[in-house]
């Protein structure tokens, strides 16, 4: 089948009519991109722009699966810089926008199945579950009933007071003192 093989010799040199990139005129370039992707088409070559565009859109696939599934960052990462197109990114946001509505949509759905529950559950002839039941459903975020509520306040504070207060802390754990140099101030006494 592929005995025309052993027997070929191509030919070995430079063709005759090859011009260097270099010296060819910009209507010979343009020429020969023109005859080489003609060339191209008639042996079934797939286009450049198609393999690029397809490629891209895996990347943009595995880097969905990636985010989605929590993968670790070092794949994530690795992934996503294979996504370099504008079009393969917009196709990346497109499946995680339409993932993100339909997890809300889920999220809503099975939220309101565990109120209605809770709210069943509540009902139980058990005072222990009837109590764990009314407990759950004190934390949810309509009812509020027994949600912490943690304040912060941030007070202004000049450097140096930062600093006195830091130097404050250390004293206190490390039992530090303030150490006077007794012959240096005699010194300076004397003159």
């Amino acid at each position: 089948m592929l005995e025309h093989l052993i027997d070929f010799e191509p030919e070995v040199g430079m063709p005759t009519n090859f011009t260097p990139l270099e010296k060819a005129d910009v209507v010979q370039t343009v020429d020969a991109k023109i005859s080489t992707t003609e060339w191209l088409k008639s042996i079934g070559a797939v286009d450049t722009e198609e393999v690029v565009n397809k490629a891209q859109t895996e990347a943009a696939r595995k880097s969905f699966t990636n985010l989605v599934s929590a993968a670790p960052a070092e794949i994530t990462h690795t992934a996503l810089a294979e996504v370099r197109t504008p079009k393969a990114v917009q196709h990346l946001v497109g499946m995680l926008t339409a993932y993100d509505w339909e997890f809300v949509e889920q999220a809503k759905s099975l939220r309101g199945y565990c109120v209605a529950k809770l709210l069943e559950e509540a009902e139980n002839p058990s005072a222990n579950i009837r109590l764990k039941a009314l407990g759950l459903l004190g934390k949810v975020t309509e009812v509020g009933l027994f949600t912490d509520k943690i304040e912060v306040k941030q007070a202004e504070m000049s450097d140096a007071e930062i600093e006195q207060r830091i130097k404050d802390k250390l004293n206190k754990f490390m039992q530090v003192v303030d150490v006077v140099d007794v012959s240096a101030k005699e010194e300076s006494d004397e003159s």
